[in-house]
Parts: structure tokens; sequence; C-alpha cells
């Protein structure tokens, strides 16, 4: 908090203070009998809050606002003109403590937003040729090996070197269990290490770090505000001149300037003064607690009005975590060539890509030098200095020269795999291709039906990649169009297209991306991978791994507006009704002054609702059971992969190296070892939770048969692979055992699917 909010808060507390006093005290004097002091103090109090009533007209007058604080100034000065005094303290205790109110509610509900900035941090210990040296986070550059030690923050956005990272990103993603991280894999700034030390080496600077964009981000949400504020404006615009049509009249009519005080005691607008603005605060902090920066409650109406969801492929409704296929190597040049000094080049890159490169080169023992001269261009690649040589990572034409024939002849087979193609160029010519895989995520499909269910209409793919491969997976989360082999500039029309139809949301997570989320009518970052143009453009940055949570954002989004309008309308429809009464005589200013504090008082505690969830009849898991949903579905995140790579061991194993076969059989039992945990696991803690759930004799019932299935598939693996030690050249033999790993394979991955669509879903915290 700076200076100015403190003092303001001061202000704002001694106000109160002194005008609920002043009530108390007028009220005691009256009681001893002493009527005309206690006349006295209320009459004082009023004046008091009069002062600060006139400013705020003054500086919304200042900021072109006009209405919302008018009718509590009259009020005041009404009251003072007819001599009730009584009246116009209620009044001034009503719009001081309001005010108070206000400004705590913000606090509380920016308070997620506040925590953001709290960890920021300050130094590295950097590696250098003469040891460890400690450093101003500020003078980090890519490339650079740190050291974390336990219990710090991660300094900048890296990847882990040496050593194995366990890391509480809860501050990023709000999940509260650490997260594992190994060689190879990247990390983020702001994570806190939980675990022992591990070596870092540096991919971005502190300016360009995750966790500097995420600082920045919190401060721009913090800082804006919403056009419904001003809507709350407008609306008292209107309700000011029947206000006093309707004070003008009841005076006329019983020539009584008492019945027009009345009516403008009740008429003070603290519902649109406060409800408006309360709730939107407050749907920007529970979007926050799940992990999504809101960039202010323009971009959460705006969101809450979208009826077009343009999204890219690649990261956005693909996993993100591809793995390295397949290397093909231009004619005349070394395989080492290729993906070492792709690697190299991508160990400073933040792309969604690099990791995979950087891990595989790794695996395979290659030799990685640091980069210099890295720059990247949206849409085509990485470029930079290896060694002395000029490496181009990205897309062909980009990459440098090269056998056109050759080049088509690759991108037509990725097509066929689902490969995704980039091309290596070594000092202007192609060197050869990688060929990666990624998966679509497993809240996919679910996601995209949420999101239908949220209000969007249409649906719309917009990417690089050729039409091939981005048709398929468009089909899969129900795509209804699919615009690929788009530039940046391309997605840009498309993005301007789409606005010009209807109100749209653009999804994307890439440096290619950014100016089609600016084009949009709001851009949607994923940014758990790192802190990129994208996320520095988008309206709304979702720091988490999870794409559910966009389809939550826009159900907060719109209970958001739904409770704002509801509150306001709410306390204005309850203020004209008293309006009415008090003009008919039936309500004195006093007693009204009473009932426009409930009034005001249900019309803000309806606007904190948007704080919470919105009611869900459907079956739930809560608490611990929610908690261990969550636990589990970590362990299929960190299972898919190696999942995913059964069918390139089931090739290992019954290979002719039998170095080669023995790692890949260890490889093969570790996981079978890994899963028949997780799956007990299931069976011990969590299909109990879902059956009292879900209710029925045994609705888990089919789930436990797959579990069974996956034993005993298990087993035959595990004794073809004992067999297959002791006779290595039975063909027979090793044709069963490439079967039973494919049908273990399919079979894993059905069920994996089967438990997110089914039963992770049911620890999702309603959005709506």
């Amino acid at each position: 908090m700076n200076a100015t909010d403190m003092v303001r808060r001061r202000a704002s507390e001694i106000l109160f203070i002194l005008v609920a006093t002043g009530l108390a005290a007028g009220a005691v004097l009256r009681w001893t009998g002493t009527a005309a002091a206690g006349d006295l103090v209320w009459a004082s109090v009023t004046v008091v809050a009069v002062v600060p009533a006139a400013w705020w007209v003054l500086d919304g007058l200042r900021h072109r606002r006009f209405g919302s604080d008018v009718i509590a100034l009259l009020a005041l000065a009404g009251t003072l003109a007819v001599g009730e005094h009584l009246a116009g303290a209620v009044i001034a205790a009503m719009l001081t403590g309001g005010r108070l109110l206000e400004e705590r509610a913000g606090r509380r509900a920016r308070r997620d937003l506040g925590a953001l900035l709290s960890m920021a941090p300050r130094v590295a210990h950097r590696r250098t040729p003469d040891g460890l040296e400690t450093i101003a986070v500020g003078r980090v550059v890519p490339g650079d090996r740190l050291l974390v030690r336990p219990g710090e923050v991660v300094p900048v956005d890296g990847q882990v070197e040496e050593g194995r990272a366990v890391l509480d990103e809860s501050t990023l993603t709000g999940e509260p269990v650490p997260v594992e991280h190994t060689e190879g894999d990247g990390v983020r700034s702001g994570a806190v290490n939980s675990g022992s030390p591990f070596m870092l080496r540096a991919t971005t600077d502190s300016d360009d770090s995750t966790y500097a964009g995420i600082v920045r981000l919190a401060r721009e949400a913090a800082a804006e505000s919403s056009p419904f504020v001003r809507l709350a404006d407008r609306y008292a615009a209107f309700f000011l001149p029947v206000t006093l049509l309707l004070a003008a009249a009841a005076w006329w009519a019983a020539a009584s300037p008492v019945r027009a005080v009345a009516v403008l005691v009740v008429a003070t607008p603290c519902p649109l003064i406060l409800a408006a603005p309360i709730a939107f605060v407050s749907g920007l902090s529970r979007c926050a607690r799940r992990g999504v920066v809101v960039k202010g409650g323009d971009a959460l109406e705006r969101l809450a009005e979208a009826r077009v969801l343009l999204f890219d492929k690649t990261g956005t409704v693909t996993a993100g975590h591809p793995v390295l296929s397949e290397v093909v190597t231009a004619p005349g040049r070394p395989d080492r060539d290729v993906l070492g000094f792709a690697a190299s080049l991508d160990q400073v890159s933040p792309h969604v890509l690099a990791t995979a490169i950087v891990r595989a080169a790794r695996d395979r023992g290659s030799r990685l030098d640091a980069p210099s001269g890295v720059t990247e261009e949206p849409g085509k690649g990485v470029r930079g200095t290896v060694s002395g040589r000029e490496v181009s990572v990205g897309k062909a034409g980009w990459a440098g020269e090269g056998d056109p024939v050759w080049v088509e002849r690759m991108r037509d087979r990725a097509a066929a795999r689902g490969l995704i193609t980039v091309f290596v160029g070594v000092d202007g010519r192609l060197a050869g291709v990688l060929l990666l895989r990624d998966t679509v995520r497993p809240d996919a499909a679910r996601t995209f039906r949420l999101l239908r269910r949220a209000g969007i209409e249409r649906t719309v793919m917009v990417t690089g990649d050729r039409p091939a491969v981005a048709g398929p997976i468009a089909e899969l989360v129900g795509a209804d169009a699919v615009h690929a082999g788009q530039t940046p500039e391309g997605k840009v029309e498309v993005a301007r297209a789409e606005t010009a139809r209807a109100a749209t949301v653009m999804v994307g997570d890439g440096v290619n991306d950014a100016p089609a989320l600016a084009s949009a009518g709001v851009g949607v970052a994923l940014g758990a991978r790192g802190a990129t143009a994208a996320s520095e453009t988008a309206d709304v940055v979702i720091t988490v791994d999870r794409l559910e949570r966009l389809a939550e954002t826009l159900a907060i989004a719109r209970r958001t507006r739904s409770i704002a309008r509801q509150s306001a309308l709410l306390g204005m429809g309850l203020s004209l009704a008293a309006m009415l009464a008090a003009a008919f005589g039936y309500l004195a200013p006093a007693v009204g002054a009473l009932l426009q504090e409930g009034i005001d008082l249900a019309a803000i505690l309806g606007a904190l609702r948007a704080l919470g969830p919105g009611r869900d009849r459907s079956p739930r898991l809560r608490g611990d059971e929610a908690d261990l949903v969550r636990r589990l579905d970590d362990e299929h995140r960190a299972l898919r992969p190696r999942i995913d790579r059964l069918p390139a061991l089931a090739e290992r194993i019954t290979g002719p190296d039998p170095r080669e076969r023995d790692a890949a059989a260890g490889t093969v039992t570790g996981l079978l070892e890994d899963i028949a945990d997780h799956e007990h696991r299931d069976e011990k803690l969590f299909y109990p939770a879902v059956a009292r759930a879900l209710g029925g004799s045994d609705p888990t019932g089919v789930m436990s048969r797959g579990h069974t299935e996956i034993a005993d598939l298990a087993r035959r693996v595990d004794l073809l692979i004992a067999e297959s030690r002791e006779h290595p050249d039975a063909s027979d033999t090793a044709t069963d055992l490439r079967a039973a790993i494919q049908e273990l394979y399919a079979v894993l991955r059905l069920h994996f699917a089967q438990e997110e669509e089914n039963y992770f879903v049911l620890a999702d915290e309603p959005g709506a």
C-alpha cells in the first residue's frame, strides 16, 4: 500500500469514527434529557459529512462523472435546512461507513493480486569460472548458470540443468502441491524451491521473466476501472432527475419541505456508488485466486459479452509438451549438427517447442554450447550464433535455402503422422528437420463443451499449421471453422473479421499470437510457460497450465456482470419504493435514513457474492476429497508423457541392441510400477469418494473393471519381458511383447481419458 492509499484509508477511518461517535453521543444526550445539545451534536456531524460529500461531487464532475454523490449531498443539506438532525446524522454515518466498506472490500478483493507483488525475487547466485557470485536479479542475462538454494524464489525463467527441482508454485498457479521438475524441464520465476539446491540455465532476463510479467499484469489490473462503474453513474444520472421531480412533487402536494427531504434521504444511491465497483473487483479477485489475471473490470465485462472464440492450436488445445519423434537430416549433413545446433540455440528460447528439443538433445548426449545474438521473429522462428556458426530454427523459409522437393516431402510425412516440423538451418542452408509429436490437451474437449454451455456460439481455429495437421484437431474439439497456414498478419485479419460480426475472445500462447490477441475483443494468453509478448498484449492471462480455466473465467465474468446489475437495480428498486412511501408521508426522514442503510447494506452484500462460487447442483467433491482429485490429476499429467512413449519403447525393447533393450525394459517396468501405485490410490481413496458423490449401487464399477484389465496387461508385459531376456532370439516372444505393450498403451489412454472426463471434473469449483 503506497502513502496516498494509507492517508486515504486513515482519513476514511477517522471520518467514520468521528461521525459514528457523534451519532451515538447525540443519542445519549437526547436520552439524558438535553435534547438541544443532542441536536447540536447531530447537526455538527451532518456538517462534518457535508464537506467530504461536496468534495466527492466536485471530484466526480472533474472526471466527468455526475450523479452518484449528488443525491447524498442534497439529502445532507436538506436535513440541515429543515432541522431533521437525526436523519442527517444517520445519512452521514451511512455515507462515511459505506465509503469505508468500499475501500475495505476493494482491499480484500485485491489481496490475491497483491500477494504476487510481495515475493518478487531480488538477487540471484550466478556460477562463474571463479566460483559463485551473488548479483542483483536485474543483472541476470539469458545463458547464465544460476544456483537456486532451498527456500529461495526462482529469480528468472530457465531450464533445470543439474539436480531435481521441487518447486512450490502456489503463488503462480494456486495449486498447493509442490511440483517436481527434472533436468531439461522449464521452470518459471516466482516459484519457491522447496527441495534441494539445483542449477538453472537462465532463458530470460528479469524484465522478461514470468514473475515480472505477472507483477506488471497485477498492477495494471489493480489500476483499471470497469465501464460498468461508469454505467452506474449513467444509472444515477437517470435516477437523479426522477428523485428531484418526486421530491418537488411531494413538497408541492403536502406543502411541506420535510416530505421532500424524506424522499432525498431514502434516495441516497449507495447501491450505485458501491455495489457495481465492489462486484467487479470481487470478480477480479476470484479470477486471481484461480490463477487468472484479468486486466481490470473493462476486460472482465467484455469477456462476459463474448460470443465467438478464436484459438490457436499449438500450446493452446494441444498439450504444449511435445516430444521429439524423429530427426531427419538433409543430404550430406551429420545428425549431431541438426539436433545439437538446434538445442544449443533453443536453450534461451521460451517457445513451447524449445524445451522438447533441448530435453531430447540432453537425453541423446548431444553437446550444448551457449548461444549469442539470439533474436526471435514472430511466426517464423529463432536465429543466433552457436560456436561461430549462424543457426536458424523454425519454418523452412526462415531456416535457410534447401531442396523444395525434400521440404515438401518432410511436410507430407509429418502431416500423415500428425507431427510438427521444425526446420534447422546452419550458415544459411537447411541442415535437417526435427519431427515432434504433440497431443491434444486432456481437458480440451470438455473445455469447449463448457464454453458452449457458458454462451460461446462459434469457435474458430486460427493456426499457422497446415490444414492436414490442424483439421483433425479442430474436428476433435468441435470447432466450427478452421483457418490454417496463417501468418501473424493473417491471424489479425481473421480476428478483425470475426470481431466485426460479434464480440470475440482470442486465445493463444506464443509470440506470433500477440498481434491477434490485441486485435480481438478480448485477448486471452496462456502464460504458464513464460511472459511472452502474448501475455503483455492480452487482456486476460491464465497463469496455470489448465485450459479449463478459460471456461471458468468466462463463467465468472458473466456471473460478475449479472451480480453487479442485480445489486444496482435491486438497490434502486427498493429505493424507489421507499421514495414513494416517503412522498406519501409514510416515512419520516429519520426512519427513511435507517431504512436506506439497510437497503445499502443489502446491495453491498449482494455485490460481494461475486467473491464466491455460484450455485451448483451437480455432484461435487469438496475439501480433502477435492485435494485428492487434484493430486491424482497431477499424477495423470506426469504419467501421460511416459505412457505416450510406450509405442516407441515397444520397438526398442525388441530391437537388436542388447543395451537398448535392457534400458527400454527398465523404463517400461518402472512405468508399470508407478501406474500400479496410482491405480491402488484410485481404488482405495478416490473411487469411494466418487461413489458417495454420484450415488447409485455401483457407479464406478466400469472404471474398476478397467483397473483390472490394466493390471492383467501389466502382468503379461512383465512376464513377456522376463521371457524375452531368457530367449532374446525368440521372434514369437518379441511379437507378443510388442502387441501387449501396444494394447496396454491403448487401454491406458482410454482409461485416463474416461477418468478425466467423468470424475476429475467433480473437483472443479463451479464458476457460475
